[in-house]
């Protein structure tokens, strides 16, 4: 990895292009409060944005920590060689059309191999992206305007598109931005790269990713893993579909594990919470900003209208946050503060009897805060200042930061509506230790992503290889390969002669089921015949089926539920895991969860009780619980024979396996991979 420490904090600045982007960067940097020197640099023009303008790179008195490269994508690259040759810090390259390209310019892709070869070992950012801005300590290249501010501490946001990283650097929302870094193209260094050096600064609380797609897989496990060991939040916001080839969907599996799933398995993986909006986005930074990891899901709410308790209740509901009961010592404490005529509940509608009273809210609100409560939220929304006296809620602002220092629990002030939070009263209680939060709904999800338990994956993922030519494996074929790895199948028989067909049932043994061997999905095309009880049904319903070879296979009884069970090759995040409610309804039903390869056991039961349907495993209605250790080890027979064929295989789909209070047997098996 290219040491990026120049870069991102330059003392001297070389501008390659034209007037109007030295322009933007000069005021950029001025805005930022850059110290340090801007030099113009153009073949022709003496002057840029009044500054004096140097013909070439060579004529840069001193070394240059940083450059902008605002030409040409085929000028760029020997601008960059030339850079290299300078020994500067490094470069940011602003020209599209390179990989980003490559549907409408077959050279794009071999430019980008280009530059990347011009760069050398000299760190570049992008091609086709905007920069940085180091608001730690006062530096930037932004050919554009952007709202950050020098700040202390706070969050680095790292995007591949300049256009959010604008976005984001104007919020008002009272988070402490200290880097934002726009990686654009990612053609040398990646997001992951860059969020390994910005976790060795200490001024870094949080790191928040906005992704388009992942690339170097193993890059990304490395900075997870850094990021984990030094207890840093990393809050995404993953936008786009997978690559996976949706034109593999001939099985349940690729249907369900098509799209998003790699990906969320993935950030699943190296415990990084995921935001579904750039609002939730922000007010995760936020609250992981001021208080690290969120300890628990129990959170407390505190309003002074009964309508917003119930929001707050119903903001949570469907989540896994909770709103434990009050204790013994909580009811006293407020009661104390509030008088006999507040009815004690969390959350909690203390009424307005103690408005304006700083003393009493304080000490109302550090009541509420019990040590088993991971956030309180102080749910006020403060009045429009160009038509109200805001003043009168400065009792709210000042109780909240006294709460807080009394008690050293975090607190939230909460607007139920995000234009009800002025940015001064976020700068104040953020400023003071307490965060402020723009919008209920929003803080709620945000709390909800924090909340939820992120182990660091232990073992690195499977790769997924290079693209490959497949085909389908027959399914008696599929089930005993699967088989010599450990996984239970019934007992069957394949034949071509189907006049054999009733004399082999009986040695299978009744019931048994017909399948034509070599269909993707017998049940719609007249391949599969279940629940034949006798030598007479077989020899009547034998010949009826599709052509081709046949399975005579046992029927397994005393099924309790059945599981699909499928790993799918997708290019984009590695092997990907699939379980879910099995048998025909598989898609209709939607209830699935994803993992990648390897998986282990305690990670495979959390996932398979996640499932709608996981109360059938523990015995429901009357019925005998499952055997799970027969339903981890199906699994993990699936899981090693991918990895013992990784290189060949695209997909292994059980569906569905059986299970039974004893066993879990696959009574149908697909497998897509190289002959």
């Amino acid at each position: 990895m290219s040491d990026l420490t120049r870069l991102l904090n330059p003392k001297s600045i070389a501008v390659i292009g034209g007037g109007e982007w030295c322009s933007s960067i000069i005021s950029a940097a001025d805005q930022i409060g850059f110290k340090g020197i801007i030099i113009p640099i153009h073949p022709t023009k003496k002057e840029i944005a009044g500054l004096p303008a140097l013909k070439s790179l060579d004529a840069f008195p001193g070394r240059i920590d940083a450059a902008f490269i605002g030409v040409n994508r085929h000028a760029t690259l020997d601008i960059v060689a030339q850079l290299r040759r300078l020994g500067a810090g490094g470069a940011t390259c602003f020209a599209s059309g390179f990989s980003e390209a490559a549907a409408e310019d077959a050279s794009s892709t071999d430019l980008q191999k280009q530059l990347i070869e011009a760069a050398g070992d000299m760190p570049i950012l992008g091609p086709n992206c905007y920069g940085f801005l180091n608001a730690f300590d006062g530096c930037g290249i932004w050919p554009d305007q952007h709202g950050c501010r020098k700040v202390d501490r706070g969050a680095a946001i790292l995007t591949q598109s300049s256009n959010i990283a604008i976005n984001l650097t104007m919020q008002n929302r009272g988070l402490p931005i200290g880097y934002v870094v726009a990686c654009g193209n990612q053609a040398q260094t990646t997001q992951a790269e860059i969020g390994m050096q910005l976790l060795d600064d200490p001024r870094v609380t949080v790191i928040g990713l906005h992704i388009e797609g992942f690339g170097d897989l193993r890059g990304w496990e490395a900075f997870a893993c850094k990021a984990y060991e030094r207890d840093i939040p990393l809050i995404a916001l993953k936008s786009g579909k997978s690559d996976q080839a949706q034109a593999a969907a001939i099985s349940h599996t690729a249907s369900l594990a098509g799209g998003d799933a790699g990906a969320q398995a993935f950030l699943d993986r190296l415990g990084i919470h995921r935001a579904c909006s750039l609002p939730v986005f922000l007010e995760a930074l936020k609250f992981s900003h001021l208080f690290g990891r969120i300890k628990s899901n129990r959170i407390a709410s505190i309003s002074c209208s009964g309508g917003e308790a119930a929001l707050a209740a119903d903001a949570a509901h469907g989540t896994q946050l909770e709103f434990p009961a009050l204790t013994r010592t909580q009811r006293k404490d407020l009661g104390k503060a509030l008088g006999p005529m507040v009815a004690l509940a969390n959350p909690l509608d203390y009424h307005t009897y103690i408005w304006r009273n700083t003393e009493a809210m304080t000490a109302a609100w550090s009541a509420m805060a019990d040590r088993d409560i991971a956030l309180t939220l102080l749910i006020s929304d403060y009045p429009r200042t160009d038509i109200c006296d805001a003043s009168d809620w400065d009792c709210v602002t000042s109780a909240a930061i006294g709460a807080a220092k009394q008690t050293g629990r975090p607190y939230a002030v909460v607007a139920s509506l995000a234009e009800s939070m002025p940015e001064n009263v976020s700068r104040k209680l953020m400023e003071s230790g307490v965060a402020a939060g723009n919008g209920l709904d929003h803080c709620i999800k945000a709390l909800d992503i924090l909340t939820k338990p992120m182990a660091l994956g232990a073992d690195e993922i499977l790769l997924p290889g290079k693209s490959r030519q497949v085909s389908i494996v027959d399914e008696y074929s599929a089930k005993k390969d699967l088989a010599e790895l450990g996984l239970i199948i019934p007992k069957s028989i394949k034949l071509s002669n189907r006049n054999l067909a009733s004399e082999l049932a009986q040695t299978v043994g009744f019931p048994v089921a017909l399948k034509t061997l070599g269909l993707a999905h017998k049940t719609g095309s007249n391949g599969l015949a279940l629940s034949l009880n006798s030598i007479e049904e077989v020899a009547r319903i034998a010949p009826t089926l599709t052509s081709g070879d046949i399975l005579i296979e046992h029927m397994i009884p005393g099924g309790i539920v059945e599981l699909l069970i499928g790993i799918t090759r997708d290019p984009a995040h590695g092997f990907v895991l699939t379980l879910a409610a099995g048998g025909t309804m598989t898609e209709i039903l939607a209830d699935n969860t994803s993992l990648l390869v390897p998986a282990r056991s305690d990670d495979i039961e959390r996932a398979l009780n996640k499932l709608k349907i996981a109360p059938l495993f523990h015995g429901f209605r009357g019925k005998p619980p499952v055997n799970f250790k027969a339903i981890l080890a199906a699994i993990h027979a699936i899981q090693a024979y991918v990895l013992a064929n990784a290189a060949y295989v695209e997909e292994v789909e059980i569906n569905p396996l059986i299970c039974t209070a004893q066993t879990a047997i696959a009574v149908d098996a697909l497998i897509r991979k190289t002959p």
